[in-house]
């Protein structure tokens, strides 16, 4: 019945299939079967201490069928803990819920509940990164870690739940209640003198100001937090918030600061992120630097292979570790590569397969801009009609949602696909449109390229002093010397323009 492996007493034995050993089992009473698994588990602690050690999901198992509760839930804690520290994150959300299966079954006592805070909290930053910022998952152990967090009066270690719920909102496009819960952690931290929570809470709050388009807050918040945060001191809050504040900062802080027309800033705040992610070998910290990074350099248009770089090694990274949802945007980015190279049909089917599996996550934030990046592959396609239907789907979402910060590029590429069908003052139109929304968001790359396709439209009628008098002061803000393709392109219509 059964296989012997190795010479007793290092022996090891088998059963020679699964269905004997659950015919065997199933024969045991309760009473003996207990008793086996508390024999086992006592065995494990007494003489197999390193495997314990590295193994506490096997006492754990043995603990809660042997009846033993309260040990049964110690191993599990431990066991997801170490889980989220090597980021095998679909491990740490598994055992933390077995854990969760286990305090069920003692009395309703606050011991109790506040340690299933414990286990909500560290599920919800599990899931986060298994599953998805937005995936339901995430949202019923934040909602539930948060009720429990107000019933034991918002102990102060835990004022990352709302931090938690708030990027729960903001990738789901509720902007409004994402705001709402970074207030509470903004509020809560001030009153009780929390710098390290304050740093938390700043990140949090400059992220979603940057998805509504509030760049200049975004930024202070952001630059706010990065000079709150002590790695030493605070390094507990990578494991409680899913990645290191401080990296996840400094990359948010790089997409604000190129928005706002820091290209050089932006690229030197990127490279810091994924060289920080990579000193502390945090992986899910790593695959948000990658991400944010490529999408760094798609905006920026350049070609240094940097982008195709970032995003394969995403691609790649997030299969290993079973992270979906940023798969799904490395699978989006890696499709736009391959159109840039001349693939267009395959980037095509890519970028639809990362979306729909990035919709699949929960997720709604970012897909205006996988929107327009799509629109733009049908462009490239000669698909015209399809790339204006899918800019009209995503300017829709952008008036529902609220998420603004890639509004005036949108506009823009709305106007540009007008021109081919020879509707000129639509172009003009939309052109204006996103000159206005950039300029009230002080977004100075999208107002440098809203001005030049003003500009362009305007030499091409003929009114080559009013495109000159339009595109020279906001090409004259930028930094000097800084090239990049757009100040390239602006300073090349300049110099035609006399």
């Amino acid at each position: 019945m059964v296989f012997q492996r190795g010479k007793l007493p290092d022996a090891t034995f088998l059963f020679k299939h699964a269905l004997v050993q659950d015919a065997a089992y199933s024969t045991l009473l309760r009473g003996p079967r207990q008793a086996l698994h508390g024999e086992i588990a006592g065995a494990l602690e007494a003489r197999f201490s390193e495997a314990v050690e590295t193994q506490p999901e096997l006492l754990a198992q043995h603990y809660a069928e042997a009846g033993l509760v309260e040990k049964s839930i110690a191993c599990w804690g431990k066991a997801g803990y170490r889980s989220t520290v090597r980021s095998a994150m679909a491990e740490a959300a598994a055992q933390f819920h077995r854990g969760l299966d286990q305090l069920a079954l003692l009395p309703n006592t606050p011991g109790r509940r506040r340690q299933e805070l414990e286990f909500y909290s560290a599920l919800g930053a599990a899931l986060t990164t298994a599953k998805g910022y937005a995936a339901p998952e995430v949202g019923e152990a934040y909602a539930r870690a948060r009720e429990l967090w107000e019933q034991l009066g918002s102990p102060s270690e835990f004022l990352h739940i709302p931090r938690g719920q708030s990027i729960y909102y903001a990738l789901r496009g509720q902007f409004d209640l994402a705001l709402r819960a970074d207030e509470d952690l903004l509020r809560l931290s001030r009153q009780r003198n929390d710098r390290a929570r304050l740093a938390l809470a700043y990140t949090s709050s400059g992220r979603t100001l940057m998805f509504i388009g509030r760049l200049g807050l975004s930024r202070s918040h952001l630059e706010e937090a990065l000079t709150l945060y002590d790695a030493v001191s605070d390094g507990a809050l990578v494991d409680q918030a899913g990645t290191d504040p401080c990296v996840n900062a400094q990359v948010v802080l790089a997409s604000v600061y190129l928005c706002l027309g820091y290209p050089d800033q932006a690229l030197k705040r990127s490279k810091t992120a994924i060289a920080d992610a990579r000193r502390l070998g945090h992986q899910a910290s790593l695959a948000v630097t990658l991400a944010l990074s490529a999408r760094l350099h798609l905006l920026l248009e350049d070609d240094d292979g940097t982008l195709g770089e970032h995003a394969g090694l995403l691609v790649a990274m997030s299969t290993e570790q079973s992270f979906a949802y940023w798969r799904a945007v490395g699978t989006i980015y890696d499709g736009w590569v391959r159109v840039k190279h001349g693939d267009v049909a395959e980037g095509i089917w890519m970028i639809r397969r990362g979306s729909t599996a990035y919709s699949a996550t929960g997720a709604t934030a970012l897909v205006p801009f996988h929107l327009g990046l799509l629109s733009r592959a049908y462009e490239i396609a000669s698909q015209i009609d399809e790339a204006v239907i899918l800019l009209d789907d995503a300017l829709h979402m952008v008036e529902h949602t609220g998420e603004r910060w890639f509004a005036p590029e949108l506009y823009r590429r709305k106007g540009q696909l007008m021109l081919p069908q020879g509707r000129a003052e639509a172009a003009e139109e939309f052109y204006r449109k996103a000159l206005s929304i950039a300029q009230e968001q002080g977004a100075k790359l999208w107002e440098l390229r809203a001005a030049m396709s003003l500009a362009q439209l305007r030499r091409d009628q003929g009114r080559r002093a009013e495109a000159r008098d339009l595109l020279a002061p906001i090409y004259g803000w930028f930094t000097e010397g800084f090239d990049t393709p757009d100040l390239k392109a602006a300073k090349a219509l300049l110099d035609e323009l006399g």
